[in-house]
């Protein structure tokens, strides 16, 4: 049979932390020690009173359908949370819950684009992003968030991409890849922007919690009432309290957008699964130690390896302020060891270093790498030997 696929996959980019998840992988089961960085989740199990709140749902018969929205008592849970952390205070119909926040996101682009409609995307971009808009037929424009300036943009910048058919910017803070953190003032002076040019915010902060030092997690959406109206807070519980396989997400914002939303939900997934909701109830309402014990031993790691990482010939990295990742700009790495490209580079280390790890290009930013620290401190330190010996002995005069 001749398979004629749908246009709008065959635009898609495969993506390239599974092209190297899976090289990883076909090398272990050949019995080779490969040690793989390009985890996007926590290595910490679901906190045990989460567990434990599911359990008793599934005894207690919560197997039916929910609203396609989420349960009445995780939204209440969701607002508490806005009301606990960012001081703002949303209704039930303002917020939806999603099989995990890419679903939200998913949902919210195909709700609010129409063809040709453009999506401001700073860059390095969190890989989803540009494939999300362009399955809602709109249209991706990159912005480079400068290593100079943090990897952040500029309201100068931002105010020079938009268009007339500009819809919206995306904001994700911390970031993935990055780990690098928006300040009140830059966020304020980024949303003015966009309340004059009258575009949607997209406020991706699934990383909210896991943010290191003195540094703090800011919401665009906390700054000022107008603001907050222009805002869609995109979060969940897979990062914060290492749910990543529970898949709840949610959107919160403007109502007629989440009726929207919630309407396309209805017709797609139905709802959240109904156990994984009741734990995400337990994950906002419960103890929240063992978000603090998490975020602690990442810290940990990032001090030691951020040390190591920078260490080694040709390698710069900015310290992360959040999430689990290093982005190191490794460009003179690979020129020191005979490389033209830093794809070839990464090659290199996995074939040869055994070591996994992703190529800044699927991000948009093509002279770094991406390592997550979400492992073992033992495993780390392994990996970071390696990259520097295979480094050491591999440089060019």
């Amino acid at each position: 049979m001749d398979v004629q696929l749908a246009e709008r996959v065959k635009a898609l980019t495969p993506s390239t932390t599974l092209a190297i998840t899976a090289k990883a992988k076909e090398m272990k089961a050949q019995g080779i020690d490969v040690i793989g960085l390009g985890a996007g989740e926590p290595d910490f199990n679901t906190p045990d009173h989460i567990i434990e709140a599911a359990y008793e749902s599934l005894k207690d018969g919560q197997t039916k359908y929910t609203p396609a929205g989420g349960l009445a008592g995780l939204k209440d849970a969701i607002i508490g949370k806005f009301k606990e952390d960012q001081g703002i205070t949303y209704k039930p119909n303002e917020i939806i819950v999603t099989t995990g926040a890419k679903h939200a996101l998913y949902n919210l682009f195909q709700v609010i684009l129409n063809e040709g409609d453009e999506v401001i995307i700073p860059t390095p971009y969190w890989v989803s992003y540009p494939e999300q808009v362009k399955l809602a037929d709109g249209v991706p424009v990159y912005v480079e968030g400068k290593e100079s300036n943090e990897f952040k943009i500029t309201p100068k910048q931002l105010e020079a991409a938009i268009t007339d058919k500009t819809k919206a910017v995306i904001i994700n803070s911390p970031s993935n890849p990055t780990g690098m953190l928006y300040t009140a003032e830059e966020l304020k002076a980024l949303g003015e922007v966009a309340l004059r040019k009258n575009i949607w915010i997209v406020s991706d902060e699934i990383y909210e919690k896991l943010v290191y030092g003195d540094n703090k997690h800011v919401s665009i959406a906390e700054l000022s009432q107008e603001l907050k109206e222009q805002t869609i807070i995109i979060n969940g519980v897979s990062k914060s309290h290492s749910m990543t396989g529970w898949r709840i997400g949610y959107a919160a914002g403007n109502a007629q957008v989440i009726k929207a939303m919630t309407d396309l939900a209805s017709h797609s997934t139905s709802n959240p699964t109904s156990t994984a909701q009741y734990g995400a109830i337990a994950a906002y309402t419960g103890s929240q130690a063992p978000v603090e014990e998490m975020k602690k031993a990442f810290q940990e790691r990032l001090n030691i390896i951020h040390e190591q990482l920078t260490a080694i010939p040709g390698v710069t990295c900015l310290k992360p302020q959040g999430a689990f990742y290093l982005f190191p700009n490794v460009t003179e790495a690979a020129k020191l060891t005979g490389h033209a490209a830093v794809d070839d580079f990464v090659t290199a280390l996995l074939e040869e270093a055994n070591v996994a790890v992703v190529p800044g290009s699927g991000f948009g930013s093509p002279a770094n790498i991406r390592l997550s620290y979400a492992t073992s401190l033992e495993l780390l330190e392994k990996a970071t030997a390696r990259i520097a010996d295979y480094v050491n002995t591999h440089k060019k005069g």
